[in-house]
């Protein structure tokens, strides 16, 4: 069956996660936690990753359990001088041009960081849209309910014509039980260059997408 649409995760998969960018929205969202929220600095970096783990993102965790302006956290943790880590990249440009499916940015970040990283890279042209966090609300992924928003804005109501693009295996698991492709992305020398269980595919190289997408069989778990 003929892939229609691709699903790609934004920070950390259409960039190397090892270039610091990633780590310095890291480091804004524990001074937010601490700054905005007052608590205590050596508390914050155990209670992101908690609510990373329980609720998906750590915003989803803060929403549940303080009053937080999600407006302003979003600015705020997003605030940090992309031009520092990003450069256009028009060899990707050129390999998401030769596939002919749809592909749509896929993220638990907003629209507004989401733009400007696209523009930084200079690959907007190549997508149809943006599903973020927002547009999720009140869900994120590797929630399943996040995964039929993204169908369902992306207008393909058939699961098995969709792919999953991302560097979490937990998000490339939850979209392999939603019947997607879940292909798992990490950067050269990543942690999990070999494949991984929760994956149709492992890749390091994006010049290897298109014969990924090739006549590629999946099993949904």
């Amino acid at each position: 069956m003929q892939f229609t649409t691709l699903f790609i995760d934004l920070d950390d998969t259409l960039y190397p996660g090892d270039n610091g960018l990633w780590l310095a929205i890291k480091t804004r969202i524990q001074t937010y936690m601490h700054e905005q929220l007052g608590l205590p600095l050596e508390a914050v970096p155990a209670l992101s990753r908690q609510y990373f783990l329980e609720y998906g993102t750590t915003l989803r965790g803060l929403q549940a359990n303080y009053h937080v302006n999600t407006e302003h956290y979003l600015a705020y943790v997003h605030d940090v001088p992309l031009d520092e880590y990003l450069a256009p990249n028009p060899a990707l440009g050129a390999i998401l041009q030769s596939i002919p499916a749809r592909k749509w940015i896929f993220t638990n970040a907003d629209v507004h960081h989401a733009r400007r990283v696209l523009r930084a890279l200079e690959l907007g042209q190549h997508f149809e849209g943006i599903i973020d966090v927002l547009a999720l609300t009140p869900y994120c992924k590797p929630m399943p309910q996040a995964f039929d928003i993204a169908q369902q804005r992306a207008a393909e109501p058939d699961p098995r014509r969709c792919v999953m693009i991302d560097d979490l295996p937990h998000t490339i698991r939850a979209a392999r039980q939603q019947g997607f492709c879940g292909l798992f992305y990490t950067c050269p020398g990543g942690h999990a260059a070999a494949q991984h269980p929760d994956a149709d595919a492992t890749f390091t190289d994006w010049a290897l997408l298109p014969a990924l997408l090739n006549g590629r069989e999946h099993a949904p778990r």
